[in-house]
């Protein structure tokens, strides 16, 4: 809308236009999380809202490679009030409120029981340890209640079609322990669901005849295929696990979800040293930067909010959590962009040292 001149006796004079600021260029990093994935659904809504950031690419795993891929189905359809909208559909009806029908939801309660929160957890999770049951037991038609609200909400064949910010998306394979990283111009359904395929509750999922798992025993989320995207060096990741705990677990729920965790970490913490080493030869001068990349590094978290509804809570879907879960995450990515925006394209705000040292 035009401004209208202000007359004065001599001159005319004109109100200055509102300077805009320019956006800022980064990649995400979602990490897989379960229900805890609906603090990242939060985050993404924060920074979508925000409207200062642009989204080069999106790495993500399990819980984070399905907010990634609702949210450049919106991003692609509608734009950013579109990618906030479809996250929040989404979520809505993956909770156990939602749309999953009565019968796979059925089976969702009984996948989940062994796990669930409450006083004897620890002698669930043994006598299910002891019993060996395996989803080819006890759901033996590889019913996953999950996938009707993925192939409902996502547009795969849009995203392979169109152009748009890349989506990077990790699996495990089983055959040979490898980690597979399958891009937005071939996704499908398939490739999806075999990043999210928790082997003690979920069957292998096949795409193109090889059997894999949650991507995150070798990336959660793998940073590796950021660095190739050319118009930014910034990786926001957006934390679910822990890295570091202060207690020592002693009943077997808790000790079986700290093994989880370290395993789940230790690619990211692999990577966190790789990325510190080549940053501080490009930085010394012994690399050039033309061929390596002095990546920076930014997190987003709320460990102490998220540690405090205990780890069982990941398999926790009911609307109210998720709903909880999504106002700490907006209120997080908040308190980043008042602390950081101003960084973003200069320097790195998460010292990796400490973290892998």
């Amino acid at each position: 809308m035009a401004l209208t001149p202000k007359k004065t006796a001599s001159r005319t004079v004109k109100k200055p236009a509102a300077k805009k600021t320019a956006l800022k260029t980064i990649n995400l990093a979602l990490q897989g999380g379960g229900a805890h994935g609906a603090f990242t659904w939060g985050v993404l809504d924060a920074l979508l809202e925000d409207g200062r950031l642009d989204i080069e690419a999106i790495s993500g795993t399990s819980a984070g490679a399905m907010n990634g891929a609702v949210l450049m189905t919106g991003l692609t359809r509608s734009g950013p009030e579109g990618a906030r909208k479809a996250l929040t559909s989404f979520w809505r009806d993956v909770s156990l409120d939602g749309h999953i029908s009565p019968n796979a939801r059925a089976l969702f309660e009984v996948m989940m029981t062994p796990w669930k929160i409450g006083a004897a957890a620890g002698q669930s999770v043994m006598d299910a340890s002891r019993n060996m049951y395996s989803p080819y037991d006890y759901n033996p038609l590889d019913i996953n209640p999950l996938r009707g609200v993925v192939e409902s909400h996502i547009d795969f064949k849009m995203l392979r079609e169109t152009e748009g910010p890349e989506l990077f998306i990790a699996a495990t394979s089983v055959r040979n322990g490898k980690l597979r990283i399958f891009s937005r111009k071939e996704l499908t359904a398939d490739m999806l669901m075999a990043s999210a395929a928790l082997p003690l509750l979920f069957q292998a999922v096949h795409v193109n005849g090889e059997p894999f798992w949650d991507g995150g025993y070798m990336g959660n989320p793998a940073l590796f295929p950021l660095f190739k995207v050319e118009e930014t060096d910034d990786i926001i990741l957006v934390q679910i696990n822990p890295i570091e705990r202060n207690t020592v677990p002693d009943n077997a729920m808790d000790i079986m979800e700290r093994v989880n965790e370290i395993t789940f970490n230790s690619p990211l913490l692999n990577e966190f040293r790789a990325i510190e080493f080549v940053t501080r030869l490009v930085q010394g001068g012994v690399l050039d930067d033309k061929n390596h990349k002095a990546i920076r590094m930014h997190r987003i978290e709320a460990q102490e909010q998220l540690d405090s509804f205990g780890t069982a809570s990941k398999l926790q879907a009911d609307w109210a959590f998720f709903t909880k879960l999504f106002d700490i995450g907006r209120d997080s990515a908040k308190q980043f962009m008042s602390a950081h925006f101003e960084d973003l394209g200069k320097r790195a705000t998460l010292d990796l040292k400490p973290l892998f040292s």
